[in-house]
């Protein structure tokens, strides 16, 4: 298992198209994925509704989690994601 805590940089936070990118790379790994503002609340990483309900505003920091099969893997393309502020211009 692996936690992360990350900053979201992005100038809109989490919003619907970020949500979709997350969970679309999430589903790409087999090992369980999780998002939250606190690990009491995470959630499915791999539903986009999942990943809205954080509501993550910029300068918010997420907890995410990932465990099982390729989990090192998955971490490390989710920080990717998020230290590029989701492929979204500033």
């Amino acid at each position: 298992m692996r936690t992360e805590t990350l900053s979201v940089v992005n100038k809109h936070g989490i919003h619907a198209r970020t949500a979709s990118k997350f969970a679309s790379l999430a589903k790409s790994y087999t090992c369980q994925v999780q998002i939250g503002l606190t690990e009491d609340d995470l959630q499915n990483g791999k539903s986009i509704m999942g990943v809205l309900t954080v509501s993550a505003q910029r300068g918010s920091t997420i907890v995410v989690r990932t465990n099982g099969s390729k989990e090192a893997e998955a971490m490390e393309a989710i920080k990717t994601l998020i230290a590029n502020r989701f492929d979204e211009p500033e």
